[in-house]
């Protein structure tokens, strides 16, 4: 009769347990990021009453005699299943879809967590700012003029240096892709009556100094007379300057002096050769025009002569019609496609993509890498330990973090503008709330029904 009672009572303890996780699964069914639980139960000890004996030649064998002493909570688990991605628009919000987690510091202390509600402090700091925890990553680093991010580093702070300036850039490289008409002259806007009877074109292409400012490259193309496959071009920078800036072309290894070269064709109408005023030739491999000029504003170098500027014109590659110049029978197109300066320019926003990593959108038209968030996964990411705030602490059975970055060792891509929602399932949560009432109900009758059996046993006396 006491068993059943202690049986009973284990049950309305144990039921109690479960309501208390249905509970806070259901308090946090808007909480972002939120892993629901789960209560599983397992029988107790019980009492043998008779043990079991093995068969005979006489008789069959007998199963064992046990009374049941009560149930127990056998585990409470934290279901990591993937949770819905609400969109918000606001790009230092992250879910991840997949597995991981995202790092973050307090002090030397570190969480790991699901929400990825992040903004930036006063420094440009990406935390969470709820609680101040800095998110982990790495700063992207520039060497030989190339930016990277080294994930086999040890990951630390992320900044964000909205409203940072991006120093000017002077251009190095100018790449044409023009075609010069094969068949008859074409006259250029502007072009002299010398340029007319010859047949000109002319190719204008913004550039930059290393102060930021802008310069006009004029590029006017000649035909050679008497060479149907010979163009003669003269390289202006700032032609409408007074005077124009003085402006100098080289190809190979000579020095020119002058502001011509010419390009030769094939019968095939692609790159043969270049040639600079000098009689410098190149003629095989990419054909490059080194092109210098003064740069107005400059301190006076050696010589008193102000500092000159030098970019490379790339012409293309020998026999290729791929970002070069060509000579086929089609109108003549005005292409300078590339060059890589700029000026001066802020920080005006940045973008996260799905490998984390995070772009800086400066106002000058260029974007920078800054770094790239961490993500950490667990062998058995059931093992964690809540630290509240949304965020998990390792623990002896969850094995150590694996930090990479995203689509790494199964961890999931970085979705930005949108959040994760919580994993719990209010259909789901009633139900289980109905039968662990019903759990309960029944274990107290359990009890009453002990108790009066009891109290029937004490009035047999009367």
């Amino acid at each position: 009769m006491m068993r059943a009672l202690y049986s009973g009572v284990s049950g309305l303890e144990n039921h109690q347990t479960r309501m208390d996780v249905i509970g806070n699964n259901i308090s946090n069914v808007n909480t972002v990021g939120f892993k629901k639980g789960r209560v599983n139960f397992e029988d107790m000890l019980s009492q043998t009453m008779q043990g079991a004996a093995a068969p005979t030649q006489e008789l069959g064998g007998v199963n064992p005699q046990q009374v049941g002493l009560g149930m127990q909570i056998a585990s409470i688990d934290t279901i990591f299943t993937q949770g819905s991605l609400e969109t918000t628009g606001k790009m230092d919000d992250l879910a991840i879809e997949g597995n991981g987690f995202f790092v973050l510091k307090d002090g030397n202390r570190t969480f790991y967590t699901r929400a990825g509600d992040f903004g930036l402090d006063e420094n440009g700091t990406l935390v969470n700012p709820a609680d101040g925890m800095r998110v982990q990553g790495w700063a992207a680093q520039t060497v030989a003029g190339r930016t990277f991010v080294n994930p086999s580093s040890e990951p630390g702070d992320l900044q964000i240096p909205v409203g940072g300036k991006d120093p000017a850039s002077a251009t190095s490289e100018v790449d044409l892709a023009c075609n010069l008409d094969k068949r008859t002259p074409e006259i250029a806007a502007g072009a002299s009556p010398a340029d007319v009877a010859a047949g000109t074109w002319t190719i204008d292409k913004t550039i930059f100094d290393s102060f930021g400012n802008e310069h006009t490259m004029q590029i006017n193309f000649t035909r050679v007379p008497g060479a149907p496959n010979s163009w003669r071009g003269q390289v202006v920078v700032d032609p409408n300057g007074t005077p124009p800036t003085a402006t100098a072309v080289n190809i190979g290894a000579g020095a020119g002096a002058q502001n011509t070269f010419t390009v030769n064709f094939n019968n095939l109408g692609t790159l043969a050769s270049a040639v600079d005023a000098n009689g410098n030739t190149v003629n095989n491999g990419d054909l490059v025009a080194a092109v210098s000029f003064d740069v107005p504003g400059t301190n006076p170098g050696p010589g008193g002569a102000p500092i000159r500027q030098t970019f490379n014109l790339n012409l293309g590659r020998v026999g290729s019609v791929v970002n070069t110049i060509t000579q086929f029978a089609a109108r003549s197109s005005t292409k300078a496609f590339k060059q890589n300066g700029y000026a001066m320019g802020y920080m005006e926003g940045f973008r996260i993509d799905q490998q984390g990593d995070i772009t800086g959108v400066y106002t000058n038209g260029t974007t920078r890498l800054l770094g790239q968030i961490a993500l950490a996964s667990f062998t058995n990411p059931g093992g964690l330990e809540k630290a509240g705030e949304s965020t998990y602490v390792v623990t002896n059975n969850s094995g150590d973090a694996n930090v990479t970055q995203s689509g790494v060792a199964g961890k999931g891509k970085i979705i930005a503008g949108a959040l994760e929602m919580s994993n719990v399932d209010l259909a789901q949560e009633f139900a289980d709330m109905i039968v662990t009432q019903r759990g309960f109900e029944a274990n107290t009758k359990t009890i009453q029904t002990s108790d009066q059996m009891l109290q029937d046993i004490l009035t047999l006396k009367r």
